[in-house]
């Protein structure tokens, strides 16, 4: 089943539609937040100027000398107010009103000296909201002489026509606006964010199509924000994996090739060792003086040819776990490699006798082969392997005395083909080990590396010891095996 590859989202689904309408709800609620405040402002100014034109009107009293005027005056002062009544009160405690024929009924009075921002747009929602003649009694300070109280009865319905006209125009001005400014922010966002997304997740879409083509790598910006700082990292991050992608396809060619050569490889070596054992009965000396460095380099070839096909195998090697001594491991090595004195270097065992793993034997008997050959081919005189357990996990440490790693041995550490330490070497010795130790769930670390010497320390999960460890002295000991039960 082939897989299909992302496409980008549709218009409507994309960061671009829903940017925009963000942009637009937020700004239209922004101006909504400014519309009610404005209607309440439009309301409390429209009362103002009528109480103002009230104490103008009322003003016409004092120019009379019996502080009265006709009917029909007081008619034509009340129309000009648009009111049907209108009260000063003195400081004097006097009073001048103005009536119409038939003084209405108050429905609600507002005193606009007490009101609040928030007391003043309920108000206004309230207002808004009614409908039909409802008569408002309000009473306000005049602007024009502070030291006068009016009041005015009022008909609510053309003030509440005027407040929706007055509505209506904020509303058209807002929409008018929110268009704008969504766009602009729109506009901004869409080059500033928006484009330089899509063209990465462009790139990053493509890129994962063919990695390998030269052509998908994305070309960074020189922005210096968050933007460009991706860009940058999405450049050198496909550069990364296409380095890696090529490396990857020639270490495939090589066990491809290293995997065909093989038979034949070993057909040679076969040969050559049969040709090389038969060497081994003859008396003259000078085959007698080369037979085991021929012998020892075909053994040394076959077991290159083997390593590099069993490192170029894919995944972990299979594990045969079992339980253990580790010290009998330390101590088969020591016998092997001759480590015991003379001319070869000396080991220091320091691994207590009842302390037990859980592993692959051969494997553990392998990593710690390769990491004694390493100390002994850099020149050691003195190997001291120790071990203890913590929290369960085997801490074991190889130490030696050598000259330590060469700076490209250390540059290069555990990576195959790059870090070996002498020449003509693989490097694959260390690559090996670290994938031994990691497929039982343990890992090797290099601890320091200087003129006085190496220390690798390993780790391996699932360690006993004592009574566990006895178990399986006693088990060895049932089937004939020479041992010694600590403490007993």
């Amino acid at each position: 089943m082939t897989e299909r590859s992302p496409m980008l989202a549709p218009w409507f689904r994309s960061l671009s539609a829903r940017l925009l309408l963000l942009t637009i709800f937020f700004v239209m609620l922004g101006e909504v937040l400014i519309f009610v405040p404005s209607v309440a402002r439009f309301r409390l100014n429209f009362l103002e100027n009528k109480i103002a034109a009230a104490h103008l009107a009322g003003l016409a009293l004092e120019a009379t000398p019996d502080k009265a005027v006709t009917q029909d005056l007081a008619n034509e002062l009340l129309l000009h107010v648009g009111a049907d009544g209108i009260v000063l009160h003195k400081p004097n405690h006097s009073t001048l009103m103005i009536d119409s024929d038939m003084p209405p009924t108050v429905n609600f009075t507002y005193d606009l000296r007490d009101d609040s921002i928030l007391s003043l747009i309920s108000d206004a929602i309230v207002c808004l909201g009614r409908s039909g003649h409802q008569v408002l009694r309000v009473l306000g300070v005049s602007p024009k002489d502070p030291n006068i109280l009016v009041e005015v009865l009022l008909d609510e319905q053309p003030m509440r026509r005027e407040m929706w006209d007055f509505g209506g125009r904020i509303f058209a001005l807002s929409i008018a606006l929110s268009l704008i400014a969504a766009t602009l922010v729109y506009l901004s966002l869409q080059w500033l964010l928006v484009a330089p997304m899509r063209r990465i997740t462009s790139s990053m879409i493509a890129f994962r199509a063919n990695p390998e083509g030269f052509s998908r790598a994305i070309e960074p910006s020189t922005r210096s924000d968050e933007i460009g700082i991706a860009e940058r990292e999405l450049a050198r991050l496909q550069q990364t994996v296409r380095q890696a992608l090529r490396q990857s396809a020639r270490l495939a060619a090589l066990g491809t090739a290293v995997t065909k050569i093989n038979h034949d490889l070993r057909n040679i070596l076969s040969t050559a060792r049969l040709v090389s054992d038969s060497l081994v009965g003859s008396e003259a000396p000078e085959v007698k003086r080369v037979v085991p460095r021929l012998i020892d380099a075909i053994d040394r070839a076959v077991s290159l040819c083997s390593g590099t096909l069993n490192y170029t195998r894919e995944g972990a090697p299979p594990l045969v776990p079992g339980r253990f001594l580790l010290a009998t491991v330390v101590e088969e090595l020591a016998d092997l490699l001759e480590l015991k004195g003379g001319e070869r270097p000396l080991l220091l065992d320091r691994v207590p006798p009842d302390l037990a793993v859980e592993a692959d034997r051969e494997q553990v008997h392998r990593v710690l082969m390769n990491l004694l050959r390493n100390s002994m081919e850099a020149g050691a005189q003195r190997i001291t392997v120790a071990a203890e357990i913590e929290n369960g996990t085997a801490r074991i440490e190889v130490v030696d005395d050598g000259p330590g790693l060469a700076p490209k041995a250390l540059a290069n550490l555990f990576q195959p083909f790059a870090g070996s330490a002498r020449p003509g070497g693989t490097g694959l010795g260390l690559a090996i080990v670290r994938e031994i130790m990691r497929a039982h769930g343990g890992e090797i670390t290099l601890v320091e590396s200087t003129a006085r010497g190496t220390e690798f320390r390993l780790s391996l999960p699932h360690a006993v010891t004592e009574e566990l460890a006895r178990g399986v002295l006693r088990g060895q000991a049932a089937s004939g095996a020479s041992v010694r039960v600590p403490g007993e």
